[in-house]
């Protein structure tokens, strides 16, 4: 068993740690907050290398756009402590650190700042779409060559379907004959997944410096203005789409349900808060985006709801080897929700073009 003390010493070269204490909600790494003899509080987090296998690789992406963020928060005479994550290094100058009981990093924490796990005001989705967007234009003059694929097709719609159809043949726990609907419902759509991907390889659409996991509690907030402060939670930071990130951020916001809501009479695709996630995204980056970028958007939420849903759906056909489950179903009925949520999207392409196109043209 690691001694979290003697970890934080590798990092912490003037004081030391007296308080360590586990911090937050996630479900990958785990994360501790320390304070230090002079009060001063850190962020201390074990990467988790069953998900992220490649912890220089991870930690290589995270450090150049992290570098990059800083630099173009100075340029606006912003606090580069607070527009993003910034890590302690060890005395042979590397940011993280690999011991036998494996990988390992600290960073300031950022204070007077607060993230947001439910939305209770829809203003808040705005300014998450500001945030967002910033990340976009930030990056928007990034070579997003120049970062590892940490996760191996993370957002390859295709790839997955492959993935979801020999989930489906090998059908490990004889589940396939009860979701016969929900299996037509992703083959229905096999065409478009390679929609994005085939873009991306003709170069139709330009490859970008992608956050991946665009959920609203991976903004911080300010105390006092409540408005963004920083973009976190960068593990997933790859060479991708803005439409990824665009796409995700709508499947997990625009909608008053839970993710494994089991009513869905009660899962609703909610147009005002796209179009609030929408402006402020495009009020920071719309000038950044291609006219083709421009032209897929509206389709971005559909892509990366009907992935998720897809992935859900696999994975229970699988025996609910990847995501985690808390009842029996609880896969299925995440695929449901996604897939109810996809159908309502559909059903309301026109109005969401129609909303792009409105911040697009402003």
């Amino acid at each position: 068993m690691e001694n979290l003390f003697e970890i934080t010493s590798l990092f912490l070269k003037d004081h030391k740690a007296v308080s360590i204490e586990p911090y937050g909600c996630g479900h990958i790494n785990s994360t501790y907050i320390v304070i230090s003899d002079n009060g001063e509080k850190f962020i201390l987090q074990k990467i988790n290398t069953n998900i992220f296998k490649d912890a220089n690789a991870l930690m290589h992406n995270v450090k150049l756009v992290t570098n990059h963020i800083k630099k173009k928060s100075e340029e606006l005479g912003r606090n580069k402590r607070r527009s993003t994550i910034n890590f302690l290094h060890l005395k042979s100058g590397k940011h993280y650190a690999i011991t036998e009981y494996g990988a390992y990093r600290m960073y300031y924490y950022i204070d007077n700042a607060f993230s947001i796990e439910k939305m209770e005001n829809p203003n808040h989705f705005y300014y998450a779409g500001v945030a967002f967007g910033e990340f976009a234009t930030f990056l928007n003059d990034f070579d997003a060559s120049s970062l590892f694929e940490t996760i191996k097709n993370f957002h390859n719609t295709a790839s997955r379907y492959l993935d979801f159809e020999a989930s489906v043949d090998a059908d490990v726990k004889d589940r396939a004959k009860d979701v016969q609907k929900e299996i037509e419902f992703v083959r229905e759509r096999k065409d478009f997944m390679s929609l994005f991907v085939n873009k991306l390889q003709n170069g139709e659409l330009p490859l970008r410096v992608t956050h991946n996991d665009t959920k609203l509690n991976n903004v911080l907030f300010d105390i006092s203005s409540e408005t963004p402060v920083a973009v976190i939670d960068l593990d997933t930071v790859m060479p991708g789409s803005y439409l990824y990130d665009f796409g995700d951020a709508i499947r997990s916001g625009a909608t008053h349900a839970a993710e494994d809501e089991q009513n869905l009479d009660l899962v609703d695709f909610d147009l005002e808060l796209y179009d609030n996630f929408a402006r402020g995204y495009l009020g920071q980056c719309a000038e950044s985006l291609t006219q083709e970028e421009i032209k897929m958007l509206p389709y971005a939420s559909i892509m990366l709801t009907l992935e998720c849903g897809m992935r859900f759906l696999t994975d229970h056909l699988n025996g609910d080897t990847y995501f985690r489950i808390r009842r029996e179903n609880h896969n299925l009925d995440r695929a449901r929700t996604q897939f109810k949520l996809v159908a309502e999207m559909e059903n309301n392409i026109d109005k969401m073009r129609d909303i792009i196109m409105k911040y697009v043209n402003k």
